[in-house]
């Protein structure tokens, strides 16, 4: 059936109806009394999701956007920064560091185990000369399902009285609670695509004091992504180059969603969802590629043992019209992801679980009771 597909990957995510038609209205001058009204509203309900007072910018850009600006505004070329790497995302932040000339250490763990924020700590205990300007972590390791220790790894950070954290939150900020200004993290990227609820197109990036005080010296070479450009623009309710107006009706309606759903009932359902997926692939025999104790709660990654990866993928394409992600570079064919985050479900898990256990039947697979996962992700959901 034509139009049918059931997106269930790490991003872009679905895209409620509400968002949709909000998208579908006319666009307005973006430098008019109305659109600056738009702009103020979404300023006070993107601070209310970062959990934060201080600052929250938009750019028209993807997360990478996100990231690179929070990069290049807090630092100078030749500055030492820590990078964790343990999947395709940490691994791009160490490129990009590379790049504006950073002297970049890498911090690695194998793709599927979460980085070890001892490491961190150590590296910053023997750093007495205070030369480390700061750490970069990505949060939840899209490419493999893992969840780092983003408040252990800040706490060693605050410790080191200095450095700044700069936070890959792109598949963890409205998925995970990530409390801002709690925990006192300097710079959180993340992308619209994703927990947000909108299709790709915005980027936003908080910046705290302690951020604001590093650009002032900060020399790397920026324009389109000068953040300062974008403070002293959404201070007065407008933005310093022409915004996605279309993009910013639907953020404008997804966020409102979001407070009417309010922040603790959006985390607790991630992480429902999350538990829920874990335990109907758990049943169906097939392995985890991330430890319980670090599982995103936007997406799972299973590494199936006796059938390839993209067979599965393939198959549910095809059989079931329903889009899971491959594996990235020499994890593809290794492992599949699912998407659970943003606008996701209850009913949503249980259709790609069971389309999941009928695909492995067709495959031949193994060891699968039919029924075995739907049972396991339902009493998840009975339990609460």
């Amino acid at each position: 059936m034509e139009n049918k597909q059931m997106l269930m990957i790490p991003g872009p995510t679905p895209v409620p109806e509400s968002v949709l038609l909000a998208m579908a209205k006319h666009p307005i001058g973006h430098r008019s009394g109305d659109f600056s009204k738009v702009i103020a509203e979404l300023t006070e309900n993107l601070k209310w999701l970062h959990q934060t007072s201080g600052d929250v910018l938009m750019l028209t850009a993807s997360g990478t956007g996100a990231m690179e600006a929070g990069i290049i505004n807090f630092l100078s070329p030749g500055d030492r920064v820590l990078v964790g790497d343990n999947g395709k995302f940490g691994e791009r932040w160490g490129k990009v560091a590379k790049a504006f000339g950073l002297n970049a250490e890498i911090i690695k763990a194998e793709w599927g185990k979460p980085l070890d924020p001892e490491v961190f700590k150590a590296k910053l205990a023997e750093d007495k000369e205070k030369t480390i300007k700061a750490v970069i972590v990505t949060h939840s390791e899209t490419s493999t399902g893992v969840l780092n220790d983003l408040e252990a790894i800040n706490k060693a950070v605050k410790e080191h009285g200095e450095a700044l954290i700069i936070v890959d939150a792109v598949t963890s900020l409205g998925a995970f609670n990530i409390p801002i200004d709690e925990w006192g993290l300097d710079v959180v990227g993340s992308g619209s695509q994703k927990g947000y609820m909108i299709p790709p197109g915005l980027a936003f990036v908080s910046v705290s004091q302690k951020a604001w005080k590093a650009y002032e010296t900060a020399k790397i070479p920026r324009f389109y992504l000068d953040l300062g450009k974008y403070k002293k623009a959404t201070d007065e309710n407008s933005s310093p180059f022409t915004p996605p107006i279309n993009l910013m009706y639907g953020l404008q309606a997804a966020l409102q969603m979001m407070r009417r759903e309010g922040l603790e009932s959006i985390f607790a359902r991630h992480l429902r969802l999350t538990a829920a997926t874990r335990a109907g692939m758990k049943a169906l025999g097939l392995p985890l590629f991330a430890p319980d104790h670090a599982a995103s709660t936007a997406i799972t990654a299973v590494a199936p043992v006796g059938v390839d990866a993209e067979k599965i993928r393939s198959t549910l394409r095809k059989q079931f019209d329903i889009a899971v992600a491959g594996g990235q570079d020499h994890l593809k064919g290794k492992i599949f992801r699912i998407g659970h985050l943003g606008f996701a479900s209850e009913r949503d898990v249980l259709t790609v679980i069971a389309a999941i256990e009928a695909t492995l039947i067709e495959l031949g697979y193994d060891g699968v009771t039919a029924g075995a996962g739907v049972a396991a992700a339902a009493g998840v959901f009975a339990a609460g």
